[in-house]
């Protein structure tokens, strides 16, 4: 059996980047392997997280780069990548790059779409959003990526409770911990037995 070859798009620290790489080596992740780590910036602590656990990276950035999503996909092509997660990676994704990996590419938002979702609502911005609303139940949510953002079919969710006293950081934290770090793994599970090579 040949796994699925996965690549793993990064902004920042890489904490679902973590999560994943965790999973693989806990066999959550055991039809796929994150083969590809690349970020839109050359100092996200996620490529050090790569490096230790000894998978390729490579740094592709979008400032004066006309090129920067078509570099992306000859990468991704090159390196024969099956699945593509999206994990804190900080740039919507166009039509074209989308429609190149239709249902392969998987994103993880820290909300319960569609709820607190699509432009504007990325990071803290979410969950501030959540607590303003004064939502008792938020959570996280996997789903496929399409040109519209937070807008593809949904894969998982899991909900996670908000508390009385919770700030945005508090109730980002939980959301990491209690949904996305379990559920990311578990769709790229899912989403990897479909290609894997016999």
């Amino acid at each position: 059996m040949v796994k699925a070859r996965i690549a793993v798009l990064v902004s920042g620290g890489g904490t679902n980047l973590q999560a994943l790489i965790d999973a693989q080596g806990k066999g959550i992740i055991k039809s796929g392997e994150i083969v590809l780590v690349v970020s839109n910036k050359k100092d996200a602590y996620a490529l050090t997280r790569a490096q230790n656990a000894g998978i390729k990276t490579a740094v592709i950035e979008k400032k004066g780069n006309p090129d920067f999503e078509n570099d992306i996909i000859a990468l991704l092509k090159s390196d024969g990548i099956d699945v593509i997660v999206l994990a804190g990676f900080m740039c919507i994704l166009s039509e074209h790059f989308t429609k190149t990996f239709e249902n392969r590419i998987l994103n993880v938002h820290p909300s319960l779409i569609p709820s607190f979702c699509g432009e504007g609502f990325y990071g803290l911005h979410v969950h501030e959003a959540a607590l303003n609303y004064g939502v008792k139940v938020t959570g996280a949510t996997v789903h496929f990526v399409n040109e519209i953002p937070d807008g593809g079919k949904i894969i998982l969710q899991k909900a996670v409770e908000v508390k009385e006293d919770d700030t945005p950081e508090i109730l980002q934290k939980r959301v990491m911990e209690q949904a996305e770090w379990i559920i990311l793994p578990q769709a790229v599970e899912i989403v990897s037995k479909n290609y894997i090579k016999e």
